[in-house]
């Protein structure tokens, strides 16, 4: 089982990558949304933004409007390092029950295209 702190590391490569992505496909492929990661096996949600310029750094504070995530993900610690670092198809998680996402349909295709 991986840490909190190697989970808050992981998020914050997330963050990195994301600025990695091209400005125009984020353009093309990112609404504003809120974001939740719920790490299961540690009992400890992140909290996060994603918008056109990239996706804010994550907290563990909920936002102050108390208002649910528009994409929520529930995964375990080991699995959201291994997503993160690559180890680990986004998909392939999904299909088989390793990470679970509570999003709008649209959402999932537009979270699609960019990981």
């Amino acid at each position: 089982m991986a840490s909190v702190e190697e989970c808050r590391a992981a998020l914050v490569k997330l963050v990195a990558q994301f600025d990695e992505i091209d400005a125009e496909d984020r353009a093309k492929h990112v609404v504003e949304r809120t974001v939740s990661c719920r790490v299961s096996d540690l009992d400890v949600t992140f909290y996060g933004r994603l918008h056109h310029d990239g996706l804010d750094p994550f907290v563990e504070s909920p936002p102050a409007n108390g208002e649910p995530a528009d994409v929520k993900l529930t995964i375990v610690s080991d699995d959201l390092v291994a997503l993160v670092d690559g180890r680990l198809d986004l998909a392939r998680a999904v299909l088989g029950g390793r990470v679970k996402i509570d999003a709008s349909f649209g959402d999932l295709l537009r979270l699609r295209r960019l990981l």
